[in-house]
């Protein structure tokens, strides 16, 4: 796991760039954007989490369907956080691609809390196994 640590915690300072950006997108009323670096903040936090199980994805369908497999699926992390990856894909699709449908505060604000709760288990699975963000050197 030596030659993972590095790209692991690439992934994660992505996730938490990609948080910070979402909550600047709130503050500044563009739920779009919210929506979408909320989005973001998981699909990387899901690749760090994959780099565990020495797999890489790259296609959102890949990586969604890999973190079900090898993470939820045996119980590394909770059904609930596949239910998160998979509600805010579908809103992330919309914010991106349906102009006609809308995006409000509300949706955003649910968007970046779920997004934090992800990120944050995301970071507790890596310490349970021992890739700790603070020595991913």
């Amino acid at each position: 796991m030596r030659d993972q640590v590095s790209p692991i915690k690439q992934w994660m300072a992505l996730a938490e760039q990609a948080l910070a950006t979402a909550q600047v997108d709130l503050d500044a009323g563009d739920w779009r954007a919210t929506v979408n670096r909320a989005y973001y903040a998981i699909f990387y936090s899901a690749n760090a989490a994959l780099l565990t199980k020495g797999l890489e994805r790259r296609r959102h369908s890949g990586v969604i369907s890999a973190f079900r497999e090898h993470l939820v699926k045996p119980g590394l992390i909770e059904a609930e956080y596949s239910n998160i990856y998979g509600e805010t894909l579908v809103v992330r699709e919309d914010a991106d691609y349906a102009v006609e449908i809308p995006v409000d505060a509300d949706m955003a604000q649910v968007a970046i809390s779920q997004a934090r709760r992800f990120v944050q288990r995301i970071e507790k699975y890596l310490d349970e196994i021992g890739c700790q963000s603070e020595t991913l050197d």
